[in-house]
């Protein structure tokens, strides 16, 4: 079994519905094992107390708002782009407590989204892009925590939900 621990925010249900039923749409349905997510870090050891513990810390705080800001085509799919200054200055506490466990990826600024649509041609991403587009506007979506899952080489099983404080 993985060792590998990923760890994503935890959105406010209604958005959660509203993200995965989009996927259910667009995602081929082959490769949609995953419900929508926001991943903060791809690639951490399950087991070290330490990181743990900075996630029970993290979570000491009120729920975060992002701006669904774009919706963005990135060649072989298409992904709602999330914008905060607060997200990021929490991604960067958490990259400088997570340091000695960080992969490259998890090194790099963070650039959060939700993807509804991955793994087809650069035509249907387009499709989806531009009908998408006719419609967007801007929103806001709450996120209510940290979320840990273990990687499974494919589909991944919750491990622990770390809530904000309200």
């Amino acid at each position: 079994m993985s060792n590998i621990m990923i760890v994503t925010l935890q959105i406010e249900e209604v958005y959660q519905v509203h993200f995965n039923t989009l996927r259910q749409l667009y995602f081929p349905a082959h490769a949609n094992y995953l419900d929508a997510h926001i991943t903060l870090f791809h690639r951490l050891p399950i087991g070290e107390s330490a990181i743990i513990a900075a996630l029970r810390s993290a979570a000491e705080r009120g729920p975060l708002i992002l701006n669904v800001a774009g919706i963005v085509n990135f060649g072989k799919g298409v992904a709602y782009r999330l914008v905060s200054d607060e997200l990021q200055k929490l991604h960067q506490q958490l990259q400088h407590m997570f340091d000695p466990w960080l992969t490259k990826q998890d090194r790099q600024p963070l650039r959060p989204h939700i993807t509804v649509q991955n793994k087809v041609t650069s035509y249907k991403a387009e499709q989806l892009h531009q009908s998408l587009l006719q419609d967007f506007t801007p929103f806001d979506i709450q996120v209510t925590g940290l979320q840990t899952w273990r990687y499974l080489h494919g589909p991944w099983k919750a491990l622990e939900t770390f809530s904000f404080h309200k």
